[in-house]
């Protein structure tokens, strides 16, 4: 490419083509049958509830800001994602305490942690990479996960599989077609600006060329959504499985950050973007070994029990 793509510009192809691989998986796992069904005009129809339309209204707004982020001037990815990762490790046990569910010694410390890696990262020059769209982005996308994961909480949470997921059939139902509609009004009724962008995104997918790259961008996108959000509705504690699944991000941010400075001459990761992804990590490595030394004594346990 001898020039990027313009990150409204290609939310668009992007996110539709997010809802057609999300409705492709649901499909093949058959899953539909989990979501409430109501009749309409004869048939049976998948419908959400209401604290599963806003979550999925939520989780089109963290579509929408992920893939922002990582387009923005002026910021580096691995910065962007320190800060949303780690301002989603940080809410993890505040709902916690709100949701009234036990939150274990490895969380606060993984917390803290956390803490650390976004102050690190961020350093004494913050201000001067941060755009207000970048601190416009990273505030949306923080709130968009703080109501989230407290309706996965409320709903969902729970031994009972079939529970978590007719709660994430029910909210990807409404994700990615909600962005999809939202960004097709934008194009048609919106002004000047990003809504330039926008309409561009649409009228111009055959012309700029990249049409393959945009569709992978998005299909690649709803697996983080799928995987990710099977993980988030693990029964237990926010604090336990949200670092989880922040674990992979900081890797895949770090990793491209690298690839992207060695293939393509850009700026590549900074040693205080480095420390502060090391930090994410140990985060995890507390989170996990825990968990693992149980996991062992259980089976230990069960050979014991069943002898030689």
């Amino acid at each position: 490419m001898e020039e990027g793509i313009v990150g409204f510009t290609l939310l668009p192809v992007s996110a539709a083509t997010s809802m057609v691989g999300m409705f492709v998986f649901l499909s093949l796992k058959r899953w539909w049958r989990f979501a409430a069904h109501r009749q309409v005009l004869g048939l049976r129809v998948p419908t959400p509830g209401a604290w599963t339309f806003l979550s999925g209204m939520c989780s089109a707004a963290i579509i929408g800001t992920t893939t922002l982020a990582y387009t923005l001037e002026g910021t580096s990815i691995v910065f962007m994602m320190l800060l949303m990762r780690g301002g989603v490790l940080v809410l993890a046990p505040i709902v916690d305490v709100l949701s009234r569910r036990h939150v274990r010694w490895p969380s606060w410390v993984a917390l803290v942690l956390s803490f650390a890696a976004v102050l690190v990262a961020s350093g004494k020059d913050a201000r001067a990479t941060m755009t207000w769209v970048a601190a416009l982005d990273v505030g949306v996308y923080l709130l968009s996960y703080f109501i989230r994961l407290r309706a996965m909480s409320r709903l969902a949470k729970s031994q009972d599989k079939s529970l978590s997921i007719r709660y994430f059939v029910e909210e990807q139902m409404v994700a990615t077609p909600f962005l999809v509609l939202v960004l097709g009004l934008v194009a048609v009724w919106g002004g000047a600006g990003p809504a330039l962008d926008i309409r561009e995104g649409f009228t111009g997918m055959f012309a700029r060329g990249r049409l393959l790259e945009e569709m992978l961008v998005g299909l690649l996108s709803q697996g983080t959504g799928i995987f990710g959000g099977l993980i988030l509705l693990d029964a237990r504690e926010n604090a336990f499985s949200v670092p989880v699944n922040r674990a992979s991000s900081v890797l895949a941010g770090v990793v491209a950050t690298l690839g992207l400075s060695l293939w393509l001459g850009l700026p590549g990761v900074g040693p205080r973007e480095m420390l502060g992804a090391a930090l994410v990590m140990v985060a995890m490595t507390v989170l996990a070994v825990p968990t693992v030394l149980a996991a062992r004594r259980r089976e230990a346990a069960l050979k014991a029990a069943l002898g030689p």
